[in-house]
């Protein structure tokens, strides 16, 4: 059995390192753009997650997987959290086949809404909460 990461309530929650992620060197140059674009929902959920004050977790903002920069991402765990704005509305099925390449390289993916981030991020933390319990818990 993996090694135990945390506990969310009681629950001991287990490493999942994904080991050998594709990387894009040429995205680079684009990751200080992203996150000095401040986008709301971003700034809120980090605020939430960075130093480790989720859970004693660790969180990656703008990380670079294969061709794409996923907006936060958990080493530990091989968990991206994506936030989906209104520019996600048209892109359905592109974001489709960006989540079968994620996914299949034995990551998982916790979506979120920017509307719900920033209207209900008490709800969304416990949702991650419950996904990291489901997926990862003992």
């Amino acid at each position: 059995m993996n090694e135990v990461l945390t506990q969310i309530h009681g629950v001991p929650i287990r490493r999942n390192f994904v080991e050998h992620l594709p990387y894009n060197s040429h995205l680079k140059k684009l990751l200080p753009g992203k996150r000095k674009a401040g986008i709301l929902s971003e700034v809120l959920f980090w605020k939430q997650v960075r130093a480790r004050t989720f859970h004693n977790i660790d969180f990656d903002r703008q990380r670079i997987i294969g061709n794409y920069i996923v907006d936060f991402y958990v080493k530990t765990l091989g968990l991206i959290i994506e936030i989906d704005g209104s520019s996600h509305d048209e892109k359905e099925v592109y974001d489709g086949i960006i989540q079968t390449y994620l996914e299949s390289l034995n990551l998982k993916i916790f979506r979120v809404t920017d509307f719900d981030i920033k209207n209900n991020l008490a709800l969304v933390m416990k949702e991650l909460e419950n996904y990291i319990i489901e997926n990862y818990g003992c």
